[in-house]
């Protein structure tokens, strides 16, 4: 670590505000002569005295979690690596489900849900009271719900309110949502209150990571090019709405530093025309996505399931595609996204305490319940 990483990176009160962790020290008025002069190893910290007067303060926990390994960057290839998780199988007879009255009332039942999600990728919640007041606590139990050009708290029929496919009664194949967002929410809720007059709209499940796997064990190479080859993306259905992202985004999001898939990103109907790209490249993503679309329509893949009042889904929108079958008469549902950052924060806390994670802000170092690699 050079000088300024040492300065900057000082924990005591005068840099770093101890109520939000934030840094008070101005890193570009560091004088480059500044250096240490003593260090001064303490029972809990070093203290270190630079030549400038100021006495800089490191808890031993906080270098512990921040060593400075010297690696050589790799640039990404395929194939890369994938987090733990379990997948579900469409032959299991019961799927990952937590009680609405534990989860609302019991933390630890509030962090069985969020581990059911992290590893499966989606969550039934039963007994919830068929009513979008219920629903909407039920969100806000995680953090606070967030407000798109759809609305904060969704209550809607397929009227087509919205100028898109999910307010029509039309089948929807395996997708995610927000792709034309530069930051697409992470959770996704569904609960339906009525289906009246009807029949039909099962709703589909597919793990993008799953698929991802599969990929990469038929054809690393086609994982590299989804992971590679950015794609554009938009939201222009209604007069007063055009949303794209600040930058296009490839359909497989690879961490730089942990070469790990965190992200899938994959919606046909909201891609918009590439132009930016040569003969050779098209082929090669065409290949590569004609492959994952035929893989996430396999049925060994597929999870059908049929909603029903009283039950909510709740799905992680970086990893599970969700689509439904066509559907006749009206339906009335409810729900809405959280972010990704709030559902990652209050996970982290829920599962290793705020000493813990506050001791590894910024730490990536690979070990076993490292909370800073809950992706």
């Amino acid at each position: 670590m050079n000088r300024y990483g040492e300065l900057e990176n000082c924990q005591c009160p005068l840099c770093l505000r101890p109520d939000t962790k934030q840094r008070s020290v101005d890193t570009f008025s560091i004088h480059p002569a500044v250096n240490a002069k003593d260090i001064i190893y303490g029972p809990n910290l070093v203290e270190v005295l630079f030549s400038d007067g100021h006495r800089g303060l490191y808890p031993y926990s906080w270098l512990n979690s921040h060593a400075n390994l010297t690696v050589e960057r790799k640039t990404f290839s395929a194939p890369f690596k994938f987090r733990e998780f379990s997948s579900y199988n469409p032959d299991q007879d019961s799927y990952p489900e937590v009680e609405y009255s534990e989860v609302m009332s019991d933390d630890a039942a509030l962090l069985r849900w969020f581990d059911e999600i992290y590893k499966w990728g989606f969550c039934f919640v039963k007994g919830v009271p068929v009513d979008p007041e219920s629903t909407k606590a039920l969100l806000e139990r995680i953090a606070f719900i967030r407000h798109t050009h759809y609305g904060g708290f969704w209550d809607f029929t397929s009227d087509l309110t919205f100028k898109d496919t999910a307010y029509t009664t039309e089948f929807l194949g395996a997708h995610t949502d927000n792709t034309y967002f530069t930051d697409p929410a992470r959770l996704q809720l569904f609960h339906l209150l009525s289906h009246t007059d009807g029949h039909g709209g099962a709703s589909l499940l597919v793990d993008g990571f799953k698929a991802a796997s599969i990929m990469r064990q038929e054809n690393p190479k086609h994982c590299g090019v989804l992971a590679a080859t950015k794609q554009p993306y938009h939201s222009s259905g209604n007069e007063d709405v055009c949303i794209q992202p600040t930058e296009q985004a490839p359909v497989f999001k690879i961490h730089p530093d942990l070469s790990r898939l965190y992200q899938v990103r994959w919606n046909n109907y909201d891609r918009a025309a590439k132009r930016n790209w040569g003969l050779k490249e098209q082929n090669r993503w065409y290949n590569a996505a004609r492959h994952f679309n035929h893989i996430i329509q396999r049925p060994n893949v597929e999870i059908w399931t049929q909603l029903q009042p009283g039950t909510a889904l709740i799905f992680d929108n970086w990893r599970m595609l969700h689509g439904r079958s066509e559907f006749t008469g009206k339906r009335r549902m409810c729900g809405g996204y959280i972010n990704n950052d709030d559902f990652i924060s209050r996970y982290r806390l829920l599962k290793y305490g705020r000493e813990k994670v506050i001791e590894n802000l910024g730490n990536l170092a690979f070990y076993k319940g490292n909370p800073t690699l809950l992706l």
